[in-house]
C-alpha cells in the first residue's frame, strides 16, 4: 500500500521558499506516528529542506544528479525506483502492520505519486497561507476512514484520511 501524508491550506498550499507553511506539535507527532518504522520516499528538495534522515524510517530520496550522497539515506533516481527499493526493503519484514510505504513531499513527487497512491493522510489548514509549492487535486480520494477536528494556538485543522 502507498500512502501520502502531506499537511495543507484550503487553497491546497504545502510549502513555501522549499519549507512547510505551519509547525503544528500535533501534526508532526501523528506524521512520526504514521511513518515511523516504514519506508519514506521524497524528494531532494524535501530531504535538504528536512536537514536530516528521519529517524526509524528508511529513507528513500529521489534526485536527478546521479552522485548525490545522503549517509543513512537511499538515493533513486526515479518515484518508481524508490517504489520498487520500498517494496524490497518491505518485503523483507514479518509484521503486516509494516506494509505501508509513505511519500512525503515535496510538489513533484505528490504530482507523481498521487496516481499510484491507495490512501491520503492529509492535515487541512484553515486559512490560506500564500503558498508557493501546492499538492495536486485529489478528488478521486472518495472513501473518507477517518476525520478528525483540531485546534492548536491560531491554527484550526482537521486529520482526514482518505482511499480511492
Amino acid at each position: 500500500m502507498i500512502g501520502i501524508v502531506v499537511a495543507m491550506d484550503e487553497k491546497r498550499g504545502i510549502g513555501k521558499n522549499n519549507d512547510l507553511l505551519f509547525r503544528i506539535p500535533e501534526d508532526l507527532k501523528r506524521f512520526k506516528q504514521l511513518t515511523s518504522d516504514h519506508p519514506i520516499i521524497m524528494g531532494r528538495k524535501t530531504f535538504e529542506s528536512i536537514g536530516r534522515v528521519l529517524p526509524n524510517r528508511t529513507n528513500i530520496i529521489i534526485t536527478r544528479d546521479f552522485s548525490y550522497k545522503a549517509e543513512g539515506a537511499v538515493i533513486v533516481h526515479s518515484l518508481e525506483e524508490g517504489i520498487a527499493k520500498a517494496k524490497e526493503i518491505l518485503s523483507s519484514i514479518q509484521n503486516d502492520k509494516k506494509k505501508e510505504i509513505f511519500v512525503i513531499g515535496g510538489g513533484q513527487i505528490f504530482a507523481t505519486a498521487l496516481p499510484l497512491a491507495d490512501r491520503l493522510y492529509l492535515t487541512l489548514v484553515k486559512g490560506d497561507y500564500n503558498a508557493d509549492t501546492f499538492f495536486p487535486d485529489y478528488s478521486a480520494f472518495k472513501t473518507t476512514l477517518s476525520k478528525e477536528k483540531h485546534q492548536y494556538g491560531s491554527y484550526m485543522f482537521e486529520f482526514l484520511t482518505l482511499e480511492r
